[in-house]
């Protein structure tokens, strides 16, 4: 089991003259002084400008002492200290570090951190676009590259000694999550590992998972916030009043805050409730309902919302900015800053709009051509900028998003307008944080937020070191509720739940190097099997207890004529073949009649059997028979229940492992895998077709596998091969339909054609998938071909967004995706078949073509 350290204070701990240290205590604290003093741990220590918290130490107590180490704190609380003495510790000792991020932004911000400390010649970054001093000591990277670096046992993973896995929780991602798993599994056993968590409220079975898999882990768990956190609701009468911030929470006599919430903000809320009424003309209404309208249903007056830049303009007079304002819609943010800027809102004086200038003119220099920036609204983007305010959301490119960042650091741009995706890892604090609402839209619906959703963004609230009280600002909208609000904002906030689950690609790679028994049990070894093997252990104890009672039941019906189990087993029998069994024979599709027929009889075959085995009994001749029977039934009725608990016991031990069973049967079927068996026992190993299979990561693996076997890509162009690729990656933001404007070259064209064969393909494995009750794949979406057609033609990027309603960020994040999608058919050329070499080049040529201008633009210096 993992050591738990749990940070708490417990109360004054001075001790009383009677309780002072003995002689002996004193000399062992002073030991544990000198040591500390002579410790790596202690020399990084004095480095650092301020005095190191508690867990911090803690944390890197166990690193050192050979641990791995789960940290688990909130949002800036420093967690990143420990990954920074990895760092160091992996550079004292003459060993490789790799710090992991789930996102490129994220890559690109800590390498520049890591090179401000330890220069350019020791730091390389890794992401999927960029390839910078990959063999140096510290490397940057996302996640998905150290997988792949892993199943291709790459020479770049020599002497290294420490792993750092930032913000690790993301390991719950449906999407990308199981990525964060194969890492931890695959890795070394040299290998420590350093994961930084946000609270999560199962960290303890996390880190118990972690200790089964890497060995001896150590859990470090702080749940104070450095800088504390004051929560307020933003209200408004009215357009004519001025906004009102009030706290959520009542404080006490000495001004600490409490538990429970603030009469005043109920009283206000209800006051303007009767506000609202009062304006709808609620009272004539209820006139009306006396004269017989009761009936009819009147829809509750709602209070005024709060403008946003009534909102933002309130916080400026507050002194409460800069501020990050979420609004869980990228049209919502971009609407804001138009919002504050027709308002005529300024946030900041002559010289910050020189130096904002200067530093946006210094950041687009060179990388970007006009007209581009033209097509990007570059005027007015920096227009805003100037006027201190910005979006941040996915739909920027990322230089934008960099310049944002940057100014907001600097402390340039005093409001952002972000949408969630904000919240995770990038380092932009700030002294308040506004919540429009306390709801998403999540593709399908509007949903609440999650405690974990709503802490993530609040916990940007505050900046060490400056400020001495965050602000987390929700802001009064329909349907609000104080109760909502307190509720969200509890301190264990949400379980991390795996999201693993095997591949087509994870498969091969796995019988690459290993066989099928070490690859089942690699899997067994999945926090998704862990965490089902902690539920089969609640099963184990109800089977035991319904074992027990049948037991007893067998006890009580114990019949000296003959077997009483027997006697109830055949009546059981009998009971299933004449309630269930006939009913379903009548529902079940048959090829014909006939065929029903005869299933009917031999049904009522096996049940006249059963008749006469029970009539023939000895047990029947019992003159105890109804009191046996009594218990009988008590039994009968524990058997089923331990039968269906089995079922479920036995549905979660190696779940895992048995739908890796079932994509190796597909694998196997269509030629990817060969079986082989030998003294009885079962192997596999990999075809060429295996083998290129293993170099595709795509989520769409095993249909591009089949794309290429079956010469869907031969004779195509390279913006020919792009177009018909991107439907491997692209997915409508709004369920597009999964077509183009137009097909390049028309609908009897070589890209209408090769789409053509590419759906048929993509339908014949999801058929595969459901019927061996696997996760359908998605579904092909050529929605982007005709854009990135144009693009690999050569076109500006003005060009191909005219007419669409793509974004530039859009745009660029898929372009990226295509381009790393066909870079891995091109290093798949030794197992491309009789047109390898012509394929791959056509591949390489389409990447490079992709992979060009804005797209081609890293942020790396």
């Amino acid at each position: 089991m993992p050591r738990r350290h749990h940070r708490r204070i417990v109360g004054d701990s001075t001790p009383t003259p009677d309780s002072g240290p003995s002689p002996s205590q004193r000399y062992a604290a002073f030991r544990k002084t000198q040591q500390r003093r002579s410790s790596v741990a202690e020399r990084f220590a004095q480095t650092l400008p301020f005095e190191m918290d508690d867990f911090q130490r803690e944390a890197n107590d166990a690193l050192e002492a050979d641990h791995n180490v789960l940290v688990a704190a909130p949002t800036g609380a420093g967690k990143t200290i420990v990954a920074d003495f990895a760092i160091y510790l992996a550079q004292h000792r003459n060993v490789k570090a790799f710090y992991t991020t789930p996102i490129k932004a994220l890559s690109n911000q800590k390498y520049h951190d890591l090179v401000a400390v330890y220069g350019t010649e020791r730091v390389g970054l890794l992401t999927g676009d960029t390839s910078i001093n990959s063999e140096a000591d510290i490397v940057v990277m996302t996640t998905e590259v150290l997988r792949n670096m892993l199943y291709e046992h790459s020479s770049t993973l020599t002497a290294l000694r420490y792993v750092i896995l930032d913000e690790v929780h993301y390991l719950a991602d449906r999407f990308r999550g199981p990525v964060w798993e194969e890492v931890i599994i695959h890795l070394p056993e040299s290998v420590r590992i350093v994961a930084l968590s946000a609270t999560v409220s199962n960290v303890e079975d996390f880190s118990g998972w972690l200790s089964s898999v890497r060995g001896e882990t150590t859990l470090i768990v702080s749940e104070r916030r450095p800088v504390p956190l004051e929560q307020h609701v933003m209200v408004q009468a009215d357009d004519r009043t001025e906004p009102e911030l009030i706290d959520l929470y009542r404080h006490d006599s000495a001004g600490r805050t409490t538990t429970a919430l603030n009469a005043q903000l109920v009283h206000r809320l209800d006051q303007l409730d009767r506000q609202a009424a009062r304006r709808a003309g609620e009272g004539r209404a209820d006139k009306r309902r006396r004269r017989g309208d009761q009936d009819r249903p009147r829809r509750r007056p709602e209070r005024h919302v709060p403008r946003r830049w009534a909102v933002v303009d309130e916080l400026n007079f507050l002194g409460l900015l800069p501020g990050i304002y979420f609004i869980f819609s990228r049209n919502g943010c971009d609407q804001a800053v138009e919002q504050c800027l027709n308002a005529g809102l300024e946030l900041t004086d002559d010289d910050e709009v020189r130096r904002i200038r200067r530093i946006v003119d210094e950041m687009v220099e060179g990388q970007l051509s006009a007209e581009d920036l033209k097509a990007l609204q570059f005027s007015k983007f920096r227009f805003a900028l100037e006027e201190g305010f910005a979006s941040h959301h996915a739909g920027m490119i990322a230089l934008f998003r960099q310049i944002v960042e940057r100014l907001f650091e600097e402390g340039l741009i005093k409001m952002v307008f972000a949408t969630e995706t904000l919240a995770l890892g990038i380092n932009m604090p700030a002294r308040c944080v506004v919540v429009e609402k306390l709801e998403k839209f999540d593709g399908t619906g509007h949903v609440a937020l999650t405690p974990g959703e709503f802490t993530q963004l609040t916990g940007r609230a505050g900046r060490r070191g400056i400020d001495t009280i965050g602000h987390a600002v929700v802001v009064d909208h329909h349907g609000f509720l104080p109760a909502t609000a307190a509720a969200l904002s509890s301190k264990r906030v949400y379980p991390i739940h795996s999201s693993f689950r095997p591949t087509f690609n994870m498969a091969v790679n796995l019988l690459h190097s290993s066989d099928v028994r070490t690859a089942r049990v690699t899997l067994d070894h999945s926090f998704a099997q862990w965490e089902a093997n902690e539920s089969a252990g609640q099963l184990e104890t109800q089977m035991t207890t319904l074992e027990h009672a049948i037991e007893g039941y067998e006890l009580a019906f114990a019949c000296e004529h003959g077997d009483f189990r027997e006697f109830m087993t055949i009546r059981m029998q009998l009971t299933e073949l004449e309630r269930n069994t006939r009913r379903r024979i009548k529902r079940e599709p048959f090829r014909s009649e006939q065929e029903r027929s005869r299933a009917l009889r031999e049904v009522d075959r096996r049940i006249a059997q059963l008749r006469g085995a029970e009539q023939g009994h000895p047990c029947r001749q019992c003159p105890d028979l109804q009191r046996h029977l009594t218990w009988g039934h008590r039994w009968a009725r524990e058997m089923r229940e331990l039968e269906r608990v089995r079922h479920r016991y036995d549905s979660r031990t190696g779940s895992v492992a048995r739908q890796f069973d079932r994509i190796c049967t597909i694998l196997t079927a269509l030629g990817y895998l060969d079986e082989t068996v030998d003294a009885g026992r079962s192997d596999f190993h990999l075809t060429q077709a295996g083998q290129l299979l293993r170099h595709l990561y795509s989520e769409q693996d095993l249909t591009l596998a089949q794309a290429l076997r079956e010469g869907v890509f031969d004779g195509l162009t390279p913006p020919q091969m792009a177009a018909v690729a991107s439907s491997l990656i692209y997915e409508a933001r709004r369920g597009g339909g999964g077509e183009p404007r137009h097909y390049p070259g028309g609908h009897r064209g070589a890209v209408a054609m090769a789409a053509e064969q590419l759906r048929h393909i993509a339908t014949r494995v999801e058929d595969l998938c459901e019927d061996a009750g696997l996760e359908r794949p998605r579904q092909l979406d050529f929605g982007m071909a005709d854009i990135i057609h144009e693009w690999a033609q050569g076109e500006s990027l003005s060009r191909v967004l005219y007419g669409t309603e793509m974004t530039g960020g859009d745009f660029v994040r898929n372009a990226k995706r295509l381009a790393d999608v066909l870079q891995q058919i091109a290093v798949a050329e030794p197992y491309l078949g009789d047109h390898a070499e012509e394929l791959a080049d056509t591949a390489r040529l389409a990447a490079d073509q992709v992979n060009r201008g804005i797209v081609a633009y890293s942020g790396v210096d």
